[in-house]
């Protein structure tokens, strides 16, 4: 059976990748900085906690692998990239994967990155489809562009065969016990909800977002494993292709919990952007990706009132006798 290596797995997206790979009939090398417990199915599991900074750690988790799926991502996401650390996970951890790997003969093995979007920088147009040149506006996706850009000459040179699988604004819940929870907008508000505190949009309500459920993300993964020759050298658009006003997210978010709770709805409203506020998250994104879906069949399936009723019914679960928080 091929062996299949998820960098990442306790991650948010990593956890639900992790997850559907255990469905199949693979050896499954489930790879994070910390002990997990995958959910048992068809796989073979092994699970490995390393720090993949170290190089050694690194070449070891990876050996072997017929397929990497790359979803490391520094601690404090976007907002903590600027640091060295998060360079060093960001960008550090792809320079090295591509030279160890690299380096075991045979077919060059297959890596499947999963960047973001927001890499083209101001969305020059709507929607975007991958056509578009890159003008990253963040350390974030900077960081990000200059991964995909080493995968992409590792590719290029016969090392390894590389596609990148850019992500749209992923929500919803996390179901593996020990898996790092979503911290996106969806699940931000829900909790913000969860505690009585009303919901701030930015601006009027009408700027819009490209969400994609994290079931439907860890689906494209699958897609783009089991078909890889028409993807490989290439990046790749995911999303639903609505284009989501967040007023209307928030107030469906606000709705959902309060049915779920029997509590009155908290107050939707709008303010003005703060000063520092890039530009990009005043900018409306809506994703074409019907290349993806050419190729691969690939389309979400779930829409966003059920994916916003699962991820607010996960917030709300009892543990311990306590709601999520």
């Amino acid at each position: 059976m091929k062996l299949i290596t998820v960098l990442g797995a306790s991650g948010f997206v990593g956890s639900a990748v992790t997850r559907a790979l255990t469905r199949q009939p693979i050896r499954l090398r489930a790879v994070a900085r910390r002990q997990i417990t995958p959910v048992p199915g068809e796989a073979e599991v092994t699970v490995v906690a390393a720090d993949l900074t170290d190089r050694a750690a690194l070449a070891e988790a990876v050996a072997g692998s017929d397929a990497v799926v790359y979803l490391l991502l520094a601690d404090g996401g976007w907002r903590a990239a600027e640091t060295e650390a998060a360079e060093r996970v960001n960008v550090g951890v792809m320079r090295d994967l591509v030279d160890v790997i690299g380096t075991q003969g045979g077919t060059p093995p297959l890596v499947v990155y999963g960047g973001a979007a927001s890499q083209v920088g101001v969305p020059p147009r709507e929607p975007l489809d991958g056509s578009e040149p890159d003008d990253p506006a963040t350390p974030y996706d900077k960081q990000k562009l200059t991964a995909e850009r080493i995968l992409k000459k590792a590719t290029a040179e016969g090392r390894v065969r590389g596609i990148s699988l850019r992500l749209p604004t992923v929500f919803g819940e996390t179901t593996a016990p020990d898996a790092n929870h979503d911290r996106g907008v969806v699940s931000a508000m829900a909790r913000r909800a969860l505690e009585g505190r009303p919901l701030t949009i930015w601006g009027d309500g009408t700027v819009r977002r490209d969400l994609v459920h994290v079931e439907d993300i860890a689906a494209a993964f699958t897609a783009a494993l089991a078909d890889p020759e028409p993807l490989v050298g290439g990046h790749w658009l995911l999303g639903a292709g609505r284009g989501d006003q967040l007023g209307e997210v928030f107030r469906l978010v606000a709705k959902e919990l309060a049915e779920q709770t029997g509590r009155s709805p908290v107050e939707v409203t709008c303010v003005e952007p703060p000063s520092h506020a890039p530009e990009t998250d005043l900018r409306s994104v809506t994703i074409d990706s019907t290349p993806f879906r050419a190729i691969t069949g690939w389309r979400p399936e779930i829409s966003l009132p059920e994916g916003v009723r699962r991820t607010v019914a996960a917030l709300t679960a009892p543990v311990d006798g306590k709601a999520r928080a």
